[in-house]
């Protein structure tokens, strides 16, 4: 317990109103998040006696160093903050929504003079039209495409009307799936009865469109038009397809989620996650010492964790109509019951998606029901009932969801085990073998260059063993002329931990160890930087054999051995793989600009800033080279005598 925070002195100040409370470990790591109508009361239950707590919340309040409250107005705002800190910080004994989706929508932009019908996987206040959501992306571009073909509506991002007539018309004109508004071949008016075609269609109303195929496909085949009579006909297969995915579910024609959970009671190793059963190994034949490649002892095979896992199953409802289900894994490190699950859920799950329906369909009513029921109503803008019901379709449509529940959980529960293996196991097994508290987010640095020519570097970030591609980033070296890997990499290292002390956004988050692609030389020269610019950040190296191969770990000037088939070797080798395309397609990129650049800039009379508009305005070297020079010298910044000397060095005149 820290010398300056005296719990029982901060249990007096606990204030009598909501707020939202965190629980901190000695290491001031947060291990639980949790909400309270009154922190006074709430807080104070967990350092009482113990009799009748459960074994998690015993163990929880052992590793508890120091707390810490937000106060807020109501209980609807500690609901809101408590969903964004868990979500935000993960604590160890908080019930956790492992899967974290952007369920797509349709989007109809309706405000453009020409719309059109785009994938989008938020819902915006633009004044588009939203449809959605869908359980898959496949489904959404599936209904996209059908619905650009049946009404011929356009797939171009070009701004229209005011670049109509700026380039020729595009594949989808002369395969007759567009009428090329872009050229001013059909005016508003003609193109605005597409659309609203296509919203009729995207609302449901399916059989006059099916009506119309049919009798355009009959008149196609008496006039001995086959191919198009066949277009037609799969058109026709397609939309009752469709039709048949989204089977009527009530007349109501209401929104609805149902939702329903399965929990499974599962034992697992505490050190990797991994099941007892799947161990591979008992007592007699643990791994040695030197097996696992450290030093410590193998885990005990025996010592075990209890967890529940579990699945939600939901069943979108939209219009009346189930248009698909998709299922959610939970960790719960308690034998919390169904109701306090669905409560956790449903708090997790709606902070993160845009489209909230009227009503929820449980079956079983959740802890702080009415509580959900206003936050929920706040999010939506409107009224939102959560209800059990009892009797007729709605339950069995329940059950069903149950049932699903279920059988995923029985399908897929080993699979995630071994998932939960591959990566968190994998991680722990890295930090054991280097002596690390943790290593759960781990960054890895290349250079990639020819002969150096473009030189650059990379940074790839695993978080809890799997690629965390939004911290990526590269790096252009600046400083270093030629081949000199060390230099390069220590400009990239100085960068990137310069950028850390700045506070510069997208840098603050440090690293629990630094992996470089390279042995002892590569490691010595980020530890130098590390060292002067003042952090103490672990770092190894990731040693390559004769062929290439990941074979073994520089760290502390040793080689460390680790098993090929461990986990832990399978994730090293991954990051660096990774590591290393990420820096070869970046220099690959700058490469190809090069080359345009260099083509280009032999041209007498063509700048940077014609250059520049060259590319923006036609997209590619090739389409320069194919356009004309009326077409080159409408580009921003050109005239007549640039495009034809353009036109005259693709073309030898």
């Amino acid at each position: 317990m820290s010398a300056e925070f005296v719990i029982e002195e901060e249990l007096k100040k606990l204030p009598a109103k909501p707020g939202v409370y965190l629980m901190r470990d000695a290491s001031d790591e947060i291990i639980y998040v949790g909400k309270a109508v009154s922190l006074r009361n709430r807080v104070r239950q967990y350092f009482q006696s113990s009799r009748g707590k459960s074994p998690k919340i015993v163990k929880m309040v052992s590793r508890i160093d120091h707390f810490e409250y937000i106060v807020t107005d109501s209980e609807v705002e500690a609901l809101v903050l408590e969903s964004n800190l868990i979500k935000e910080h993960r604590p160890k004994y908080n019930t956790m929504l492992k899967d974290d989706k952007n369920y797509p929508f349709i989007r109809v932009t309706i405000q453009e003079p020409f719309p059109r019908i785009l994938l989008a996987r938020s819902m915006k206040k633009d004044s588009s039209k939203y449809y959605g959501p869908y359980p898959t992306a496949g489904s959404v571009r599936h209904s996209i495409e059908l619905v650009r073909k049946l009404y011929r509506i356009r797939s171009c991002d070009k701004k229209l009307p005011e670049l109509q007539g700026r380039e020729r018309p595009c594949l989808y004109y002369h395969i007759g799936q567009c009428d090329a508004p872009c050229q001013g071949w059909i005016n508003e008016e003609q193109y605005r009865e597409h659309v609203e075609g296509a919203l009729s269609f995207l609302n449901g109303h399916v059989r006059k469109t099916i009506e119309d195929l049919k009798a355009r496909m009959e008149q196609a085949s008496m006039q001995l038009q086959f191919e198009e009579a066949a277009a037609l006909r799969d058109l026709i297969a397609d939309i009752r397809a469709i039709g048949e995915q989204q089977k009527i579910t009530a007349s109501d024609g209401d929104d609805r989620d149902i939702i329903a959970v399965a929990t499974d009671l599962t034992e697992r190793r505490p050190e990797t996650g991994a099941p007892a059963a799947e161990s591979g190994r008992g007592r007699e034949d643990a791994a040695s010492p030197e097996e696992t490649g450290h030093g410590e002892e193998a885990p005990d095979s025996d010592v075990l964790s209890k967890r529940i896992e579990a699945v939600v199953q939901v069943f979108f409802v939209r219009g009346g109509k189930l248009i698909g289900r998709e299922h959610f894994f939970l960790t719960v490190e308690d034998e919390a019951d169904t109701a306090q699950i669905l409560s956790s859920f449903l708090t997790q799950y709606y902070a993160g998606t845009p489209f909230i329906p009227r009503e929820l369909m449980l079956e079983t009513e959740p802890d702080d029901k009415e509580l959900l029921e206003a936050w929920l109503g706040e999010k939506r803008g409107s009224k939102v009932q959560i209800r059990v019901p009892q009797r007729g379709i709605k339950e069995k449509l329940v059950e069903m969801a149950h049932e699903n529940a279920a059988n995923t959980l029985q399908r897929d529960r080993d699979r995630l085990l071994r998932e939960e293996l591959r990566t968190i196991g994998a991680v722990r097994e890295i930090a054991g073998l280097l002596h690390l508290e943790k290593a759960e987010r781990m960054e890895a640095f290349d250079i990639s260059n020819i002969s150096g020519f473009e030189s650059v570097g990379s940074m790839v970030v695993f978080d809890r063993g799997k690629p965390k591609r939004s911290d990526y980033r590269k790096f252009r070296i600046k400083t270093v002329e030629g081949p000199n890997d060390y230099a390069s990499m220590e400009e990239v290292l100085t960068r990137r931990f310069e950028r850390a002390k700045e506070g510069s956004a997208g840098f603050t988050v440090l690293p629990d160890v630094i992996l470089m692609d390279g042995g002892r030389g590569q490691v010595h020269a980020a530890e130098r930087v590390l060292s002067k610019l003042g952090f103490s950040i672990p770092v190894a190296g990731m040693v390559k054999d004769d062929t290439h191969r990941t074979r073994g770990i520089w760290y502390r000037d040793s080689e460390l051995p680790i098993l090929t088939a461990s986990e832990g070797f399978k994730l090293i080798t991954r990051i660096q793989d990774e590591a290393h395309r990420f820096a070869i397609e970046y220099h690959r990129l700058l490469r190809s600009k090069g080359q345009v650049r260099s083509l280009l800039d032999e041209i007498d009379g063509i700048g940077p800033a014609r250059r520049k508009a060259l590319l923006r305005t036609f997209g590619s070297l090739e389409a320069i080279r194919d356009a004309s020079a009326e077409e080159l010298a409408k580009a921003p910044s050109m005239n007549a005598a640039a495009a034809a000397k353009v036109y005259a060095y693709f073309h030898g005149g």
